[in-house]
């Protein structure tokens, strides 16, 4: 609900963004293993959907199911996790700042797999929800980083928005122009990621 609407309004002039729905089989949409697991097993059959059209990239639009585990990916598919990974590398940064709409063991493990993958999460927060993501507002996320302690969000490189369920696009304007910080969310990253590749750029 959020990553179609996001996606387009970005303005990519040479990059075509094509949908799969992936439906776990316990068909809940609460973020726990059963949904992630189901995500991923789901992937495959979903890619075949997409088999008549000459794809670029693969994106599978969840960023928990990029570091949670679970039944492997068919090659070629890139996480929203491995995006905003991408993200930060362009960017060199590597200290954040995390904020999630997730329950916050899950944004635990997502700070423990950043610094895994060589990115220090100075703080995080989260909402700690399980489900409803796209009804989360702007005015809830500023609150959200405004739970950040300053000195957090002053020494981070960049701020992170994980999550592609939540519409963050205007937090991400709002929170830059107030911070100074480049402010990633999950849609941006894959967003860039598409552009990278329309520009030419694998690496």
């Amino acid at each position: 609900m959020a990553i179609e609407t996001e996606l387009p309004r970005l303005g990519l002039r040479h990059t075509v963004f094509h949908h799969a729905r992936l439906v776990p089989a316990s068909r809940v949409t609460a973020i726990d293993e059963s949904f992630w697991h189901g995500l991923r097993a789901a992937s495959a059959e979903a890619l075949d959907s997409l088999s008549h059209i000459a794809l670029d990239a693969v994106l599978l639009a969840c960023t928990s199911a990029g570091f949670t585990g679970g039944p492997p990916l068919p090659a070629g598919i890139t996480t929203a996790f491995d995006a905003v990974l991408d993200a930060l590398a362009a960017a060199d940064a590597t200290r954040v700042v995390l904020a999630t709409p997730y329950p916050d063991e899950i944004t635990e493990a997502e700070a423990v797999a950043f610094t895994k993958a060589g990115v220090d999460v100075l703080e995080h927060a989260s909402l700690g929800l399980d489900d409803g993501y796209p009804q989360v507002t702007t005015e809830m996320i500023l609150a959200l980083m405004d739970r950040l302690p300053r000195r957090a969000v002053d020494a981070a490189q960049a701020v992170v928005l994980s999550c592609t369920g939540w519409h963050t696009l205007q937090a991400v304007t709002e929170l830059e122009q107030l911070l100074g910080t480049p402010v990633f969310s999950s849609n941006l990253a894959m967003a860039l990621l598409a552009a990278r590749l329309s520009s030419g750029v694998t690496a």
